[in-house]
């Protein structure tokens, strides 16, 4: 439509043409959201729902690191929130080298680096 078509043209005329574009617009729009949605996907190696999570990885095992003098089946690996019976340890004043659990040589792992 021309400049001086726009001007001419009537109320109704000009509604449907509005109609029409937002149509045309919110169709346009979808499919626009639709690709981006599938780039993002393949950017972030899922092919699920964008809301789905990736597994974790595995974490091997850790050996325990520290034990409970009064109870040597409690022990800690020094990962995560301290255990209960090793801060009342280091409150009743022993230090954390005290709780260490002795190794043998070979049980202990080698330092790589």
């Amino acid at each position: 439509m021309e400049k001086d078509e726009w001007a001419s043209a009537t109320t109704a005329e000009l509604w449907q043409l509005y109609d029409e574009v937002t149509t045309v617009l919110s169709r346009r729009m979808i499919a626009e959201k639709a690709k981006l949605e599938e780039r993002l996907r393949r950017i972030e190696g899922t092919s699920g729902a964008p809301n789905e999570e990736r597994a974790r990885r595995p974490y091997p095992p850790v050996l325990p690191k520290y034990q409970n003098p009064k109870n040597p089946s409690e022990t800690w690996s020094g990962r995560g929130k301290q255990p209960r019976w090793l801060k009342a340890q280091i409150r009743a004043g022993k230090k954390l080298n005290d709780l260490l659990i002795k190794r043998s040589s070979s049980q202990t792992r080698r330092r790589t680096g």
